[in-house]
């Protein structure tokens, strides 16, 4: 792929940042947004000293914006206009909590964040895709949008929300060459789980210990080839896990004898 741009949310780390390696080509513009502005800085000193003749611009805001998110396709340099893949990576999870005992604030950030932040991003975006009867919108969902578990409650509800709009969004794009994929991964060792738990190292390593999770690039990987794959050809849904992970048993409460 050469002379594309490739918008990618949540670039500052883990997912979103080897999304952006994996994109880079010659020719390629790559819109990099996230919430640290010196992450984004230092991405983009090392994608452009790579020698690829890749362009990028940077943005730093917080997906929660609406107007923030709206104001930054509307002043995008006009090099960097025409997005072609528009990647929706940013999301996080806070904390694991029961539902009758969860920070309503940690609620509220996983919905703004996960649902309105992504919907917003996306809408913005997809009027010139549609007028230019091309792109493609690779959404990040999460196999918690399918298998519960407890304390994933309403982080499991936003990515099934994304898992359900991306069908959707390919129900409202037929006729049109606009192509839309949702990722589900399950485990990846990111910063994820730190986010997850505010920044406890501890019990962040205790997600991943005993076992081999994925990594940011399995996923890079795995989005880059589903927007590398022939333009009549659309990759709907793709769920992965690590050969470590399956699917729980049924939990059953029993009563002590």
């Amino acid at each position: 792929m050469t002379a594309f741009t490739v918008l990618i949310t949540g670039a500052t780390a883990g997912i979103g940042a080897a999304c952006a390696r994996r994109f880079v080509a010659p020719g390629a513009h790559l819109v990099l947004t996230g919430r640290r502005a010196e992450r984004l800085d230092e991405t983009k000193r090392r994608l452009e000293a790579a020698g690829k003749d890749v362009k990028v611009h940077t943005l730093a805001l917080d997906m929660r914006d609406r107007r923030a998110v709206e104001r930054m396709i509307e002043t995008l340099p006009s090099e960097f206009g025409e997005i072609d893949v528009l990647v929706n990576n940013a999301g996080l999870a806070l904390g694991l909590e029961p539902a009758h005992r969860v920070a309503l604030d940690d609620w509220e950030a996983m919905v703004d964040t996960n649902i309105k932040g992504l919907i917003c991003c996306t809408r913005a975006v997809l009027p010139g895709m549609v007028e230019r009867n091309r792109g493609h919108i690779v959404n990040l969902g999460s196999v918690a949008g399918t298998y519960p578990y407890p304390g994933g409650n309403v982080y499991g509800g936003t990515k099934a929300f994304v898992h359900q709009f991306s069908l959707a969004l390919r129900s409202d794009l037929l006729g049109t060459n606009v192509r839309v994929t949702c990722i589900e991964p399950g485990m990846v060792e990111t910063e994820f789980a730190q986010v997850r738990f505010k920044g406890d190292r501890t019990k962040a390593a205790q997600t991943y210990a005993g076992m081999q999770p994925m990594t940011a690039d399995d996923i890079a990987d795995v989005i880059h080839w589903c927007v590398s794959r022939p333009a009549h050809l659309n990759i709907n849904t793709i769920e992965l896990m690590p050969v470590a992970q399956a699917f729980n048993a049924f939990a059953v409460a029993r009563q002590q004898e």
